[in-house]
């Protein structure tokens, strides 16, 4: 491969197919994080810079030197149609990595979201083009575009691992990441807990405000008699 450690460009990696993504259905982020014994949630820091609606995809990695966004360019440049893009900025909040210019080529390539581990600019650009766009916050200054950094490596972003394909879903809650290996699995579990959520839901209704089940465990640990 051509580059070196910490700057090079792997331009091919397994997506998600449509059916893979197809059968997560609806299932919210909250609900594919439940279904991971909460491990696949990016950190509260990561927040939508609008309130996009839930969107889903395949993961296209970027990890970019601190201040500069270089090799986030060079990985739009092989975006396909359905792609999340998600960056990691190397903690940096001092220099947005993502605006108005970079969103408007991603929305004509088809991508689906950005998720910046780092800080954007350009919000009400953002906002009016309905590019669901996900940071750590807004900061007027921009990158340099000097590198280093790499694509389609693994990243670490918003303190979940992220790969190259991983299935990406996002909403108004945050982002969770569920790995491509695992997707398939994860939405049979995810359609499972729809149904135990709608089930609680029809039972709240009929007037079962509290779950039996509550009592039960604290009888065990000698909470209650």
């Amino acid at each position: 491969m051509p580059g070196k450690p910490g700057f090079r460009v792997r331009a091919a990696w397994p997506r998600p197919a449509p059916a893979v993504l197809k059968a997560f259905d609806a299932a919210s982020s909250a609900q594919v994080a439940d279904c991971m014994s909460r491990l696949g949630a990016m950190d509260s820091g990561i927040r939508p810079i609008w309130p996009s609606a839930r969107v889903i995809g395949g993961a296209l990695t970027v990890w970019c030197h601190s201040g500069d966004n270089l090799m986030l360019h060079k990985a739009l440049s092989l975006a396909q149609a359905g792609d999340i893009v998600a960056m990691n900025t190397q903690g940096n909040t001092n220099n947005a990595g993502f605006g108005e210019l970079l969103a408007t080529s991603a929305l004509k390539l088809g991508v689906r979201a950005v998720i910046v581990d780092g800080a954007v600019r350009d919000a009400d650009a953002l906002h009016a083009m309905h590019l669901p766009v996900y940071a750590r916050g807004l900061c007027p200054n921009g990158c340099n575009k000097d590198g280093g950094g790499e694509v389609g490596a693994i990243i670490a972003c918003g303190g979940v691992a992220v790969r190259p394909g991983d299935v990406i879903i996002a909403d108004r809650d945050g982002v969770t990441v569920v790995p491509l290996d695992d997707a398939l699995d994860v939405a049979a579990m995810a359609q499972a807990q729809m149904e135990r959520e709608k089930k609680r839901l029809s039972e709240i209704e009929k007037g079962v405000l509290v779950r039996p089940e509550i009592d039960e465990a604290l009888r065990k640990l000698r909470v209650i008699e």
